[in-house]
């Protein structure tokens, strides 16, 4: 969304946590209809430009005797970059992308929206409407919903809540039948499985606060019902009491460009120069409660005035949920003026109790990390500077003397590059690591820089989805040029790029059919409907699957990697030794996992209870340290089993920092046992296994081929750095 002519307060700052509204100024005048599309097309054009210009030097530094024949097209890179660099001085400012700002008039209408019910004993979402709720006037609508949200199980409707701006009012919405056997069982199931209902206004989940162990603690969302200690009978909750906290906003005349649900386009523009005021909507409070109302409710029509009322505490004043009942919905809104600023909102959100971080438990695991892995780092260096120096000083002496004295890895040098056992998937392994893992830095870069925020509902999912179809050219260039080094010919490259397009979504796409299986089965609008999976097969063979071939083809025109020995004909013998070498590798897997633990529990946290996760930076640095640990980890196994004249470090490099999803696939059971102890039926835990399967596999060939990378290059430039006779 672009934003011009909108003067900023020094308080009106972007939130620190995600930096979701980052704005960049110049003047304070505004533009015309003209300068509106020069700037629009302007931004794509410097977006295009940078585009050419990095994909240009990617090229110059892989072919580097290439750059006499592209050095034109660079030269022309470099000028429309330049020029779009110096006639950025159009735009005004910008927000990066999520929620654009809405500005109201007294009196004007807000209607919330409902997304899915959902619940942390059975982690199955339903639709509000599965449940005898009021109905809009003009029907239920579907809002727009991106492909993020639908995978997640998302399903934003329409709702009768009505909101005027300023106004405070207590409203009647509708009585319904007389509740039948199904529908009482349906309230019943939902009201003890501790169904919220998730309310939507103006993009501002429904917030309430509630009392938890003498704990004053924040939640998004309200139960469907309440179940009194010792009861068999259960209330509904039909009365809602609403705060909603406004900032009144004045500035100058501005231009908004949105690309919300209303699609691409102005949402609001004025062309004098007088003041613009309005009022933003930045909070949204619900205390919901049960009323028993008489028959005299059933008269009255929707959105018809009734008295304020007081929540009772007596059980005799509730709404219990039974046969033949007719259920009177109301609700009351209350308007309250705030001092906070519209782009800090979210604020609230993110100082929940259940999802603060503990931020000096996370910086005192990584200050022992990286004190741990220096070390280890530190004495590697020295031991292979050691052998290295000695066999300098030994080459001169006799052959039978430096035989005897030096390390093992020296007697392996005509076994070491011998090709390993499954070398195809060994490639296939490697060129889906890579693309998961640029999939992964790139999209926790973006969401640290605030471009996936929380107010972006499913945007986080549909980046990574997006990133990973168009990552498949590294992916296929990867594992061809590494099939291509281990045969020395391009041979075969075909299939190793279709494999390699079809390995991990395949693992995906059996997953998740088992699961909407199950979904399906329970009703629940987190199922994958049809036309989803058509969708997404059609993005996997028409963009996913062509870039992988595409990335084959482009790996089968530079020169492969050449070994700096020779391999023997006939292959040494691995001497046996007392312990397994998988214990070593299984147990390497544990320094990895020690820098990503405490940062697991507050992802796992966020996903399945619920609390929002936006401490991306923190996220970041721990990717970049499990990245290098990893690299250490595997190097330090490959050079132990060289040492001992094992020459199959292939697969082994692979699994010793590839391990470590073993370890989280451990955690994520163990914080089902004890984190999910309210996990109610085989159903949810099965859906809980699935999921936590498919994050063990993107964990595997990711943390793997980081190991196998860094260990291929050491033991090619180990190997090259001595004199071999």
């Amino acid at each position: 969304m672009l934003i011009s002519s909108r003067k900023h307060s020094d308080t009106d700052h972007p939130p620190s946590s995600f930096g979701h509204s980052l704005c960049l100024q110049s003047s304070s005048s505004s533009l015309n209809p003209k300068e509106e599309f020069n700037l629009t097309c302007g931004f794509l054009i410097y977006l295009t430009a940078f585009v050419a210009l990095i994909k240009t030097s990617f090229w110059c530094s892989l072919r580097p005797m290439s750059m006499s024949l592209i050095s034109k097209g660079t030269y022309s890179y470099w000028l429309l970059f330049t020029y779009t660099i110096f006639t950025s001085h159009l735009c005004n400012g910008f927000y990066l992308p999520g929620s654009y700002m809405h500005t109201y008039s007294t009196r004007d209408e807000i209607f919330a929206k409902v997304n899915s019910l959902t619940s942390i004993e059975t982690e199955l979402p339903f639709s509000y409407y599965s449940l005898p709720y009021c109905t809009p006037p003009g029907g239920i609508k579907k809002s727009a919903e991106n492909l993020g949200e639908l995978l997640m199980g998302d399903q934003i409707d329409n709702s009768p809540y009505r909101f005027r701006m300023n106004i405070n009012e207590s409203i009647f919405l509708c009585t319904t039948h007389p509740l039948t056997e199904h529908e009482v069982k349906l309230l019943k199931q939902r009201t003890r499985d501790l169904y919220q209902v998730n309310m939507i206004l103006d993009n501002l989940p429904a917030m309430r606060f509630a009392n938890q162990n003498g704990n004053k603690v924040q939640w998004t969302g309200f139960p469907i019902g309440y179940t009194p200690p010792n009861s068999d009978n259960d209330y509904i909750i039909n009365h809602l009491k609403f705060k909603v906290y406004v900032h009144e906003y004045e500035g100058t005349s501005a231009q908004i460009f949105g690309t919300g649900e209303e699609g691409m386009g102005v949402i609001s523009s004025t062309n004098d120069e007088k003041k613009a005021s309005g009022y933003e909507i930045v909070g949204f409070e619900v205390f919901p409660c049960s009323v028993k109302y008489d028959e005299k409710m059933s008269k009255l029509h929707q959105y018809d005035d009734v008295a304020s009322m007081d929540c009772p505490m007596e059980i005799e004043k509730l709404q219990v949920i039974r046969e033949q009942e007719r259920v009177s919905f109301t609700y009351e809104v209350e308007f309250i003026k705030s001092d906070i600023k519209w782009p800090s909102r979210w604020d609230a959100y993110l100082k929940m109790e259940g999802s603060r971080v503990h931020w000096f438990s996370i910086l005192n695991s990584l200050m022992v990390i990286v004190f741990l892995a220096g070390i280890v780092f530190v004495i590697f260096l020295r031991t292979v500077r050691r052998d290295l120096t000695r066999y300098e000083d030994l080459d001169k002496e006799s052959q039978a003397q430096m035989n005897e004295e030096l390390s093992g890895w020296k007697l392996v040098v005509g076994d070491v590059f011998r090709e390993p056992t499954n070398s195809k998937l060994l490639c296939v392994m490697i060129g889906t690591g890579i693309q998961i893992t640029g999939m992964a830095f790139v999209t926790i870069v973006f969401a640290a820089l605030g471009f996936m925020s929380p107010a972006s509902r499913g945007m986080l999912l549909t980046g990574m989805i997006v990133l990973y179809l168009f990552l498949g050219t590294g992916a296929g260039y990867s594992g061809v040029y590494l099939w291509r080094v281990i045969k020395s010919t391009s041979d075969g490259w075909r299939g190793v790029s279709w494999s390699i397009s079809c390995f991990f979504p395949g693992i995906v796409f059996i997953i998740l059919t088992i699961l909407n299986f199950i979904l399906w089965g329970s009703n629940s609008t987190g199922a994958i409907p049809i036309s989803l999976y058509f969708i997404l097969f059609s993005l996997w063979f028409c963009i996913s699957v062509p870039l992988t071939l595409l990335g084959g083809y482009l790996a089968t025109r530079p020169d492969p990697l050449t070994y700096p020995v020779r391999t023997n004909q006939i292959a040494r013998e691995i001497p046996e030794r007392k312990y397994p070498s998988w214990l070593l590798v299984l147990g390497a897997g544990t320094l990895p996992f020690g820098t990503l633990f405490i940062e697991l529990f507050f992802i796992l946290s966020s996903i399945w209870l619920g609390r929002f996760y936006y401490v991306f930076g923190f996220l970041l640095v721990v990717l970049l340290l499990l990245v290098v640990v990893c690299a250490e980890v595997a190097v330090v196994l490959t050079y132990m089993h060289l040492c001992v004249e094992d020459w199959g470090w292939w697969w082994k490099a692979f699994f010793a920092s590839g391990s470590v999803s073993v370890y989280v696939f451990l955690y994520s059971i163990n914080y089902l046992v004890f984190e999910l102890q309210s996990l109610s039926g085989p159903v949810s835990a099965i859906l809980y296994l699935g999921y936590s399967l498919i994050i063990a596999v993107a964990i595997l060939l990711s943390t793997g081929t980081v190991g196998f990378v860094t260990s291929f290059y050491f033991v090619h430039y180990l190997f090259s750095s001595v004199k071999i006779d």
